[in-house]
């Protein structure tokens, strides 16, 4: 077990950065002096996997951090029913590159396969087919976690439930998670059929969604620059596990960015460029077959990609609104963002389904959902979100703690009234910078 301390380290999104005392723990058993060493004269710790939270739901600056990377190992995979077993810290590409050949897949992933199970569960990530099949946490049939106050507990639907509800999107505030056992899905190839097709209005994407109900995955690009007759275009695709025999998984990645890019690289005009081109590219009408690692996972092709952003870095933000007023709020955000001349190229739309989570604190709900990335052009920025957040709140929507920097308490307090049990249930111990942030009182 290592420790050591770290001044800088960062949120994905780059804005976040604080000096944590570090612990890595090599074996599951190794948690409990792994937690003690890292809160050494601070009080808290909280664990980490691979950092891919946007804002400080994975940071605890001031205090420690358990690296869960460590913990990646598979402990149990029955490759004729598809329940796997595995470390905590295992990642979805690990899991992928072991599973795939076997004929098996990951029931729910988000858009980058370089986060751990831990952090899947943590924030109960969802994908493009929760209209489908829900969040994550509706596929976990068990987990053991570490209390500081009860040790070592395995958790279930009919186990120790109400721990193992809050621990379903709980933040990795109740425990630190040990293994994790997932029910996975079969495939009989590792390629997708895929039709990406383009849209000119707001009004197209929801055409588009309500004709693809029966298609597993769905999910939209917008242009966020597109205004009047325009405003809401984008691209639409859906996509299906293929038929076929050839099992091959994902390839590593290529390109990395090595460096901090200006920060004036990504602004309206050069948004606005790679906006029209990918509108206009031959792969916005198509039909055919793709391998799942690129109808999943495309930024995952390009290593760093946060640093493009700069050194101020980016903010993300993404909001859900229930199904009816989804029409007329999603107008209201992108008229909103058109107007305010900060683009966004990275801009996801897609719909949620009835599906609930086990866990009370879970994002997603019965509507559409909007995601935007924005490069951090301070109070501008942050002006521009406080907009969006009032228009999600007025409409009942809320907003996803994963890819928040800067969530108001009140917003968030209004959109999860279950923060009050977690907090009850949360571990003495653990702590992160976005719950201090969220529910302390001034």
């Amino acid at each position: 077990m290592i420790t050591h301390d770290h001044d800088g380290l960062l949120s994905w999104g780059r804005v976040h950065r604080g000096r944590h005392r570090v612990t890595t723990p090599a074996w599951p058993q190794d948690v409990m002096a792994a937690a003690a060493a890292s809160s050494n004269g601070t009080g808290t710790t909280l664990a980490r996997g691979l950092g891919r939270s946007y804002g400080d739901t994975g940071l605890n600056i001031g205090g420690g951090l358990v690296t869960m990377t460590g913990l990646d190992r598979a402990v149990a995979f029955d490759r004729a029913s598809g329940i796997l077993r595995a470390d905590a810290g295992m990642s979805l590409d690990a899991v992928l590159r072991l599973v795939v050949p076997a004929g098996w897949f990951v029931p729910v992933t988000p858009g980058t396969k370089f986060v751990t199970l831990g952090g899947a569960v943590a924030n109960d990530v969802h994908g493009k087919n929760h209209h489908a099949v829900g969040c994550f946490g509706g596929h976990v049939r068990r987990f053991a976690i570490w209390r500081s106050d009860r040790g070592v507990v395995e958790c279930g639907p009919d186990t120790d439930t109400e721990l193992f509800r809050a621990t379903i999107g709980g933040l990795g505030l109740t425990g630190i998670l040990l293994w994790i056992e997932i029910a996975l899905i079969p495939i009989t190839s590792s390629s997708m059929t895929v039709e990406n097709e383009r849209f000119d209005t707001l009004d197209g994407f929801f055409r588009s969604a309500e004709a693809s109900v029966d298609w597993p995955y769905t999910v939209a690009w917008i242009d966020t620059l597109s205004t009047g007759r325009r405003l809401g275009r984008g691209v639409f695709s859906r996509g299906r596990h293929a038929d076929g025999a050839l099992l091959e998984p994902h390839r590593s990645l290529g390109f990395s960015v090595p460096i901090d890019a200006p920060g004036h690289l990504l602004n309206r005009w050069t948004i606005g460029a790679l906006n029209r081109l990918y509108y206009a590219r031959p792969g916005a009408a198509y039909r055919g077959t793709q391998h799942y690692d690129g109808f999943f996972y495309p930024l995952d092709r390009v290593g760093n990609w946060n640093r493009l952003y700069g050194r101020r870095g980016f903010y993300q933000w993404q909001g859900v609104v229930p199904t009816g007023a989804a029409k007329p709020t999603v107008h209201a955000l992108l008229d909103r963002i058109a107007r305010s001349g900060d683009a966004s190229f990275l801009a996801v739309l897609k719909n949620f389904g009835e599906v609930a989570s086990p866990g009370p604190m879970s994002f997603p709900m019965a509507g559409t959902t909007l995601a935007l990335d924005f490069p951090n052009r301070g109070d501008r920025t942050l002006a521009l979100l406080g907009e969006l957040d009032r228009i999600v709140a007025e409409a009942g929507g809320r907003l996803y703690p994963a890819k928040d920097g800067r969530l108001p308490a009140a917003v968030f307090r209004c959109g999860y009234p279950a923060w009050t049990d977690l907090e009850r249930l949360r571990d003495p111990m653990l702590m992160s910078s976005f719950w201090r942030r969220v529910t302390e009182t001034e």
